[in-house]
C-alpha cells in the first residue's frame, strides 16, 4: 500500500477525526490533515489535491454528499471514501452517483479500512 499519499479527513465529530488519524498512522501514512465541515473539505482539496478523502456525510455548512460532488468537479484525481455511521441506503448511492468510491460504517473496523484503502490507492 502506498502510504505516501495525501489524506484528508473532514467529519465534524473531534473524536472521529482523531480516531481515523491514528488508525492511518498506525497503518504508516504520514500526510494526514484534517478539517470539520463539507465547504472546508472542498477549499482544501482546491489547495492541496489530496489523494484521498475520507468524508462523513451528515456535517454543517456543506453534507459529504454536496461536496463529494464539489470535489470531484475540481479535483478528479481524488478518491473519496464516505465514513459514516449514517447508513441510509439513499445517502450512500448519492455520494456514489456523486463519485465516491467506497463506503465504510462507523464505528470503523480498521480491517475494512484497510482493505479500502488497498483497493483504491494500491
Amino acid at each position: 500500500m502506498n502510504t505516501d499519499v495525501k489524506i484528508l479527513i473532514c467529519d465534524d465529530s473531534i473524536l472521529a477525526r482523531k480516531s481515523l488519524r491514528g488508525i492511518l498512522n498506525g497503518f504508516g501514512f504520514q500526510d494526514v490533515s484534517e478539517v470539520s465541515n463539507g465547504e472546508d473539505a472542498v477549499n482544501f482539496c482546491k489547495d492541496n489535491k489530496p489523494g484521498i478523502v475520507l468524508l462523513d456525510i451528515v456535517m454543517p455548512v456543506k453534507d459529504g454528499v454536496t461536496a463529494t460532488a464539489e470535489i470531484m468537479e475540481a479535483v478528479p484525481e481524488t478518491k473519496i471514501v464516505i465514513v459514516s455511521s449514517v447508513g441510509t441506503q439513499t445517502h450512500i448511492k448519492e455520494a456514489i452517483k456523486a463519485g465516491a468510491k467506497d463506503f465504510i460504517q462507523k464505528p470503523i473496523d480498521e480491517d475494512l479500512l484497510k482493505q479500502v484503502l488497498e483497493n483504491i490507492n494500491g
